[in-house]
């Protein structure tokens, strides 16, 4: 600050972290006449100084963690000062000077951090006030008559304090966009004025004492609330008005006693954020797998278990963070490593036996933590992605082989062939009935087994990665030789291209292309998808498609011939079942997203016996030489004997006398006598 003649025309300073607790201030400060904006942040200030009354262009004042005790001295002969911050001091409510609320320009005042017992005096003059930050201070309660004139309000901070009641005129803040009430007592708050509030993007109330009772029954007129926390509050449930909310981006319900979530929850499209932690669910409701714009997932500290993760959970394309420590977790879904933009894995206080080998494909993974998981087997790495995708087969039918269950049983839980896009995925259904328990428990010892050898044969170097891959149950099977060139064409899946069939009397017939994406509700189908890998080799995706009023010989015969498809191609590609309204998006993409219901379909393949029905109808019969057939409505007034009852027909009786005539009367001979 040598030199002097450039300062009239400097419009901010920023001296904060400087030491002023001696009374020093930089005197040519004072000569900074055009001054808009200064900063004296942790400068050890115990009062104003003077030279601010000579800043008559100031706008900007921020003074925050310093040691003042009080704002009295030339804030108010600053006619241009638009914001006062002033946050953690020293301050009491005598230090607050009611002049400065007479500032018509004042619009943003920030005395959060310090010791106001109350709402400064004559803060409701501020009319223009936008900001107004009063939190964490000690004020207990606050004046019907603040928000009279605070009607422009924007940002409402005032959580941290001992308030455990809000005045009923807060409704008046209809372009209130966010609202703070954090850590606040407020038992006796209703928040009716909430619904009001029509501009409302951020609702922090967290920890206020938030019960099912004293929650709002509707917010669906706040159309662009996007983030609420209702985190450490008594909530059992999920609150009904939340569900209304299209907007919402980030919710934390957090730290409640929730048990359950509601199939409601595919109406949040928008959410990218949900924090569930700490609370009391047992699982997860397979709606959320619809919140396809969800980035981060919290569900720490709840009693989860493997069958409380939805195995669609790979659906959650652009999720890059799940954490779900300390819960019950014996195994993941692989649906979870299909997450291809995760980044944050966190599994650590479960009772992890294993994880699928896919979650080596996470390329973007930067964060693993599976601690505190004293019988965790990591899974092999495959060698290349050109090696079979899993090494350990985690379908049900195998780790029910391994633990030692009977032939039936494994058949049993092979029902059908699998949704599931990779087609290994191990499903544990708990069951009320004790021996689908110890069912169970003996699918978790296979897994464990398998995967304690394997380790153990790869530390020890009795075999390479290549002689680890589990034989696969059906590869010991004897496979009949079937003819299935009575169904499919010889050159099927040799073209790239889409193929289409429907299940007609169990057998599978071609659709035309101009029909393809086009299914009837009442019939059932198969999709071949052939095209040309990285490699530039002819690979396949099979879908059997199954509509909602489809009979059960139709979805029989669409899975059997599925499978024969597969074996008749001769190659280790995808079967997956895709159900009439919750298509994969892998499928839907086939027909670019354009699929279309028709109602009504084929018949059935079964026979079936029912009584013919022969429908009554009446015919006149009138003429002499041209003998004529006349439709007539079933009712005794047809009976007339007469050709009309006008005496002559009619022009349109007469064309369909014309026409019947010329249907009934043979063909004219030129031979033939009368």
């Amino acid at each position: 600050m040598a030199s002097t003649g450039v300062l009239p025309f400097i419009r901010g300073v920023d001296l904060s972290g400087n030491d002023f607790k001696g009374g020093y201030f930089p005197e040519h400060v004072k000569s900074m006449s055009s001054l808009r904006w200064l900063k004296l942040n942790r400068t050890g200030l115990c009062y104003l100084p003077e030279e601010l009354a000579s800043l008559q262009k100031l706008e900007h004042l921020s003074v925050s963690h310093n040691s003042l005790t009080t704002l009295h001295g030339e804030l108010s002969s600053l006619p241009n000062l638009r914001a006062v911050v002033a946050r953690a001091n020293n301050l009491k409510n005598s230090g607050v000077p009611d002049d400065i609320f007479q500032l018509d320009d004042l619009s943003v005042l920030d005395l959060s951090f310090n010791q106001l017992t109350e709402v400064p005096r004559d803060l409701e003059n501020s009319r223009n006030m936008l900001v107004l930050n009063l939190s964490h201070n000690a004020m207990e309660a606050i004046p019907n008559q603040l928000f009279i004139n605070l009607t422009d309000l924007l940002y409402l901070d005032l959580g941290d304090n001992k308030l455990d009641s809000l005045p009923p005129q807060m409704r008046r803040l209809v372009h209130l966009q966010t609202l703070v009430l954090n850590n606040n007592p407020l038992m006796h708050a209703q928040l009716r004025q909430l619904p009001a509030m029509v501009a409302l993007q951020t609702l922090h109330l967290r920890n206020t004492q938030r019960t099912q009772s004293n929650m709002p029954t509707s917010l669906e007129g706040l159309t662009h609330l996007s983030d609420v926390d209702l985190s450490c509050n008594d909530l059992s449930r999920v609150p009904e008005c939340l569900y209304t909310l299209g907007s919402l981006k980030r919710l934390n319900l957090s730290g409640n006693q929730i048990t359950e979530l509601s199939l409601c929850i595919d109406q949040w499209t928008q959410l990218e954020t949900l924090n569930l932690s700490r609370n009391q669910l047992t699982s997860l409701p397979s709606a959320i797998c619809k919140l396809s714009k969800l980035k981060k997932l919290y569900v720490n500290s709840n009693k989860l278990d493997f069958d409380g993760v939805p195995s669609g959970v790979g659906k959650l394309v652009s999720l890059t963070e799940f954490m779900a420590a300390n819960n019950n977790l014996e195994l993941i879904p692989e649906g979870l490593c299909r997450c291809g933009k995760l980044k944050k894995l966190v599994l650590n206080k479960n009772r992890l036996v294993t994880l699928p080998e896919a979650v080596h494909f996470l390329t973007d993974l930067e964060i693993l933590d599976v601690r505190e998981n004293p019988n965790l087997v990591m899974p092999p790495k495959p060698v290349d992605r050109s090696a079979e995708f899993y090494n350990i087969d985690f379908s049900l039918q195998n780790q029910l082989r391994l633990a030692g269950a009977s032939p039936a049983t494994i058949a049993a839980a092979g029902g059908g062939v699998s949704r599931d896009p990779m087609a290994r995925k191990m499903r544990l259904r708990r069951r009320k009935d004790s021996s689908q328990d110890d069912q169970a428990k003996q699918v978790l010892k296979g897994m464990s087994d398998v995967a304690h050898d394997k380790k153990n044969q790869e530390e020890n170097g009795d075999a390479k990665y290549g002689d680890l891959k589990t034989r696969r149950w059906d590869k010991s099977l004897e496979k009949s030789h079937l003819d299935y060139s009575e169904f499919f064409p010889e050159d099927v899946g040799h073209i790239p291209g889409v193929t289409v069939w429907q299940i007609e009397n169990f057998i599978p017939m071609p659709v035309d292309e101009a029909l393809h994406g086009k299914f009837y509700e009442a019939d059932c189908y198969i999709v071949l998808k052939t095209f040309l890998d990285d490699n530039g080799a002819l690979n396949w995706h099979i879908f059997y498609w199954i509509g909602q009023e489809a009979t059960l010989d139709k979805k029989a015969g669409s899975a059997i011939h599925a499978v024969n498809l597969r074996n008749f191609l001769g190659a280790e590609c995808r079967t997956i079942r895709e159900e009439m309204g919750d298509e994969s998006e892998e499928f839907s993409a086939v027909f670019d997203n354009e699929i279309s219901y028709i109602e009504g379909g084929t018949a059935s393949g079964f026979y079936t016996v029912e009584d013919t029905n022969y429908p009554v109808k009446l015919y006149r019969i009138y003429g002499k030489r041209n003998i004529r057939l006349e439709s007539v409505p079933l009712k005794g007034s047809s009976l007339d004997p007469r050709p009309q009852a006008s005496g002559r027909p009619s022009a349109a009786s007469r064309r369909r006398s014309r026409n019947t005539s010329r249907m009934t009367s043979p063909p004219s001979d030129p031979n033939s006598t009368r």
